[in-house]
């Protein structure tokens, strides 16, 4: 895409057939379009910016009838809020649509309060520069899933529209394959999975829980690898659902919380006393969540081609498990 041509609105012209009328007019256009989602061509109606025979339409429920033509103008996408910045960043797959990368620790997704710069958003908008199409209107990459501040690993975010409105359906269909790696305290069993809704702790904004009403659905698997003079366990963990906190607050919650989880783990654990003076030091002073997204596959939105990526562990992960599997 020239600089040009990114500055100038795109316009898509419609004819609706017999078989299509009847249709809400959002669902009509964002079918024919097939790169925006429908709640973005909704807003494009709702902005003005759809035209039937020289009129204005604005109202994305209208009912399409056969032989109408409709015009829509997207406009060109505006600058993003964040600003872009320089900053090298571990990419491991890129192509026109999407990027895969491995997060270290301690690196922000999104620019907030606190934390406005210095983020994988301006590092993304530096690197990616005018080859982003924009998502909703606005030139942006498409963070399409998260990985907490200090949760290191495999993430993938979307360049284009398309791809942006492929992997969130994607996600919101459990059609991705991701699992993590983890150091949780005590012996967990060979395989066990945890099925609890999880919801925001009333008695702590910052926290997640398992909660008996409302909440979302969440369901872990977790899978023991290795377990380390039975006080701490090297567990996979495979996400069904992808809620926020949700290994941590399913292991919290079973009496099995994360290493170093700053959030979830209030006070030494019982099971640190298995350990020796060294390893036990190192386990309890380890100072992020050991958590370590590992493996990330999915269907490529324009080539329909399975692409799967793996990650090892960064190297504070895997000297805590040297230390620990010592003694």
């Amino acid at each position: 895409m020239t600089d040009a041509s990114a500055n100038m609105p795109t316009r898509f012209d419609f004819i609706v057939t017999p078989e299509q009328a009847g249709q809400r007019l959002d669902r009509f256009l964002a079918d024919g379009i097939g790169s925006l989602s429908r709640s973005r061509v909704k807003s494009l109606i709702e902005a003005g910016q759809v035209f039937c025979d020289g009129a204005i339409i604005r109202e994305p429920s209208e009912t399409t009838r056969a032989g109408r033509q409709f015009t829509l103008i997207v406009p060109p996408a505006a600058p993003a809020r964040p600003q872009a910045e320089d900053h090298a960043l571990p990419i491991i797959f890129e192509d026109r649509d999407l990027i895969v990368l491995d997060k270290p620790a301690g690196l922000v997704v999104h620019p907030a309060p606190g934390n406005e710069t210095g983020t994988l958003v301006n590092a993304l908008l530096g690197h990616c520069g005018d080859d982003l199409e924009g998502i909703g209107g606005e030139k942006r990459p498409g963070i399409v899933h998260r990985l907490d501040k200090d949760t290191s690993g495999l993430m993938v975010v979307a360049k284009t529209p398309m791809a942006h409105n492929a992997l969130s359906e994607a996600f919101a269909a459990r059609d991705i394959d991701r699992s993590y790696l983890a150091l949780a305290w005590g012996l967990l069993p060979s395989e066990i999975s945890y099925d609890g809704a999880i919801g925001r702790d009333k008695r702590d904004r910052k926290r997640m829980t398992v909660v008996t009403q409302g909440g979302k659905h969440a369901l872990t698997h977790v899978r023991c690898l290795e377990a380390l003079d039975a006080a701490v366990s090297l567990v996979s963990c495979k996400l069904a659902t992808g809620r926020t906190h949700q290994i941590r607050v399913h292991l919290s919650q079973a009496g099995h919380p994360l290493l170093g989880d700053p959030v979830y783990l209030r006070r030494i654990p019982a099971a640190s006393r298995g350990l020796g003076e060294t390893a036990r030091r190192a386990a309890l002073d380890f100072p992020r969540q050991a958590l370590h997204a590992a493996r990330l596959g999915f269907t490529h939105p324009r080539t329909k081609e399975t692409l799967l990526f793996t990650s090892e562990p960064p190297e504070d992960f895997q000297g805590l498990l040297r230390t620990l599997r010592g003694g």
